[in-house]
C-alpha cells in the first residue's frame, strides 16, 4: 500500500511539474495606450482596412493595426457600445446607449455624416448584415431590435424580442442569432421578414452575453455569467455541450481558420476552446490578460486578439467596481507565439 501511495504521489508531482512548465501559445505583445477616461464596451476589427475600432466613453477610437497607434476618433457618440462596418457603403455606425441613437460616419475620413434615432432604449450591440443589406441595433432596455436601411440612414422596422438582447451573430444567409440575457435563451431572426422564427434555452448557461458563430459547422458559442461557454447547434436549436470559462466574461470571438473560440474574462484571463470537430470541443489554454479585459475582437487574418481594459485603484466600499486610474485606458494586443 505504501509503495502504491508513493507511486501516486510521484505521478501527481510529475503531472504538476509538466503543467506548471507548459508554455503558453499566446502572449500580450503590446499595450496600445489610447486617449480618454471612462468606460468601454465592444471592439470591431476591419480586416480590409487594417483598423481597429474601440468604443470608449463618448467616442470611438480608431487604431492602425500595423503601427499599433491611434489615428483618429469619432466623437459625440453618447454612451457608445458597439461599432458596425459596411465596407461596400463606405459607412461605419455606432450604437449610442445614452441618447438611444446611431451615429453614421465615413470610413475613409471618419467624418460624421448622420445620426439616427432608434425605436427603443439603450441600443447595445449593433450589426450590419451584408446578406440583407440591413443594419440592426439590439436595444437592451426595451427588449427589441431596430432595423435600419443603411443606404438611406432610415429606420424601416422594429422587432419585438422576448427579453433583453445582448450580442448577435449573422450566418450570412438570412438568419441572425441573438443572446437573450435575462431569459438565458437564443432567438433567431429572419433578416428578410424581420420575424423571430425560433427561440431555445441554453441551459445550463445563465445570462449569456457574448455570442460567436462557426458558420461552417453551424455551432454557436454563448459565454455566460455562471462561468460557462455553451455550444449550440444553430440549425437544430439545441445545446450540444458546455465548457468552463473564467469569471466576469462579456465577450467571445471565433477564429474560423484555427477553429478556436476565445472567452474574454474580466477577472484577467482568456479561455481558449478548440473545436476539434462539430461534436467535440475542449479547453486547451487559459491566457493571462489583465483585470477588466472583458470584451474581445479577433483579426481573422493575423489571428491577433484585442481586448480593452485599464488600470484600477483600490475598491471603494459600496461601489460596484474599483475606480479606473486616469490616463491608463489601453487595448491589449494578444498574439499567437510562433
Amino acid at each position: 500500500m505504501k509503495n502504491l501511495i508513493s507511486i501516486i504521489c510521484i505521478a501527481v508531482l510529475l503531472s504538476s511539474s509538466l503543467f506548471s512548465g507548459a508554455q503558453s501559445t499566446y502572449k500580450v505583445v503590446n499595450q496600445i495606450h489610447l486617449e480618454g477616461d471612462g468606460g468601454w464596451d465592444y471592439l470591431t476589427v476591419d480586416e480590409a482596412a487594417g483598423r481597429l475600432y474601440v468604443s470608449h466613453s463618448s467616442m470611438a477610437l480608431v487604431v492602425d493595426l500595423k503601427t499599433g497607434k491611434q489615428i483618429g476618433k469619432i466623437e459625440g457618440t453618447n454612451g457608445i457600445h458597439g461599432i458596425a462596418i459596411a465596407t461596400s457603403l463606405n459607412k461605419g455606425f455606432t450604437s449610442n446607449g445614452r441618447d438611444s441613437s446611431v451615429t453614421v460616419f465615413n470610413l475613409k475620413t471618419l467624418e460624421i455624416t448622420g445620426k439616427i434615432k432608434v425605436t427603443g432604449k439603450n441600443p447595445d450591440a449593433i450589426l450590419y448584415d451584408a446578406f440583407s443589406g440591413k443594419l440592426f441595433t439590439f436595444n437592451g432596455r426595451s427588449a427589441n431590435a431596430t432595423v435600419i436601411d443603411p443606404k438611406l440612414n432610415k429606420v424601416i422596422g422594429t422587432i419585438q424580442l422576448y427579453g433583453k438582447p445582448e450580442f448577435p451573430a449573422s450566418d450570412g444567409k438570412g438568419k441572425i442569432f441573438v443572446n437573450i440575457e435575462d431569459k438565458s435563451e437564443i432567438s433567431v431572426i429572419n433578416a428578410n421578414t424581420l420575424k423571430v422564427e425560433k427561440t431555445w434555452s441554453i441551459t445550463p448557461g445563465e445570462e449569456p452575453s457574448g455570442l460567436a458563430l462557426d458558420n461552417e459547422t453551424h455551432r454557436l458559442f454563448s459565454v455566460c455569467s455562471n462561468k460557462l461557454m455553451v455550444v449550440s447547434d444553430a440549425e437544430a436549436g439545441t445545446v450540444e455541450t458546455s465548457l468552463p470559462i473564467g469569471g466576469g466574461c462579456d465577450g467571445v470571438a471565433f477564429d474560423p481558420a484555427l477553429k478556436r473560440a476565445y472567452s474574454s474574462n474580466g477577472e484577467g484571463t482568456i479561455t481558449v476552446v478548440q473545436e476539434e470537430n462539430k461534436d467535440s470541443f475542449k479547453v486547451i489554454e487559459t491566457i493571462v490578460s489583465q483585470r477588466g479585459a472583458r470584451t474581445i475582437a479577433v483579426d481573422k487574418t493575423t489571428h491577433h486578439l484585442y481586448l480593452s481594459t485599464a488600470e484600477f485603484g483600490e475598491a471603494i466600499e459600496g461601489s460596484r467596481r474599483p475606480p479606473m486610474k486616469p490616463g491608463t485606458f489601453m487595448v491589449l494586443d494578444v498574439a499567437p507565439v510562433k
